[in-house]
């Protein structure tokens, strides 16, 4: 076998090992929060496994700006109703998802794993900050991650959040059942159309290799659905703006 190609193996083994993990923590791995002195400032220094926080050139979350245009396909949507169980796991709200809904993505399918949120939002467009964002975190078949990350704007109630927060746990470590299913597709705005850049997880071990997909045109969600989120988590949970480095921000 050629070195290229050994290479080229070595790089996709890698950014799949990186994105192993969706968006949970290692059963050992250091405590860290979003205030004080586990907050993201530190993470970096809370675990040697969370050295990509302090170390990483390919971070998010990102302010998307100085796009290039490289008319990028549509997103296939795939996606049917099945979040059953509700996690506040003491950083967000997350609603995992069962197994059957995808996202294909230039030929290849991801298969959406949970919804969570942040409040404020975490990448900005253009220095735009928005009150809260959705990510709708997919995994393929080698555990590579894709994210939807769709903006959310204070205006009239998601049907879905209505739904899902009707039964919110307000303690963290505590998981409910929703009575009825909900669906991401009420999480997607009626234009699709999107920005892409390669980044990390926004949460420790912040592992990078993974495709960040953010849609260009908000949704929307009531004040009182926002609040409550906010009053939920009880301080902002989001990570800041990280360096885009050599990055591209294509649309």
């Amino acid at each position: 076998m050629n070195k290229p190609l050994l290479s080229t193996l070595a790089l996709t083994m890698a950014l799949a090992s990186s994105a192993l993990v969706v968006a949970a923590e290692h059963d050992h791995a250091a405590h860290w929060d979003y205030v004080g002195q586990e907050g993201p400032e530190h993470w970096g220094d809370l675990d040697p496994n969370f050295d990509l926080c302090k170390r990483g050139k390919n971070q998010a979350p990102v302010d998307l700006k100085a796009f290039v245009d490289s008319q990028l396909p549509p997103i296939g949507f795939h996606y049917r109703p099945g979040g059953h169980d509700e996690v506040n796991n003491g950083h967000t709200i997350q609603v995992d998802y069962d197994a059957g809904s995808t996202i294909t993505v230039e030929g290849r399918d991801y298969e959406l794993k949970q919804f969570h949120f942040h409040t404020p939002s975490e990448n900005h467009i253009a220095g735009k900050e928005f009150p809260m964002e959705a990510h709708l975190v997919h995994a393929d078949k080698d555990g590579n991650l894709a994210v939807i990350a769709v903006m959310i704007e204070d205006g009239a109630e998601n049907r879905t959040l209505a739904s899902a927060w009707s039964v919110m746990p307000d303690h963290s470590n505590t998981t409910v059942h929703l009575a009825a299913e909900v669906s991401a597709e009420d999480l997607l705005p009626a234009n699709r159309d999107y920005y892409r850049f390669s980044g990390s997880l926004t949460t420790p071990p912040c592992s990078e290799g993974v495709l960040w997909m953010v849609m260009k045109h908000p949704i929307t969600a009531s004040a009182d659905q926002i609040t409550k989120f906010a009053h939920v988590m009880g301080h902002p949970n989001n990570r800041p703006i990280q360096e885009l480095n050599a990055r591209l921000i294509v649309e």
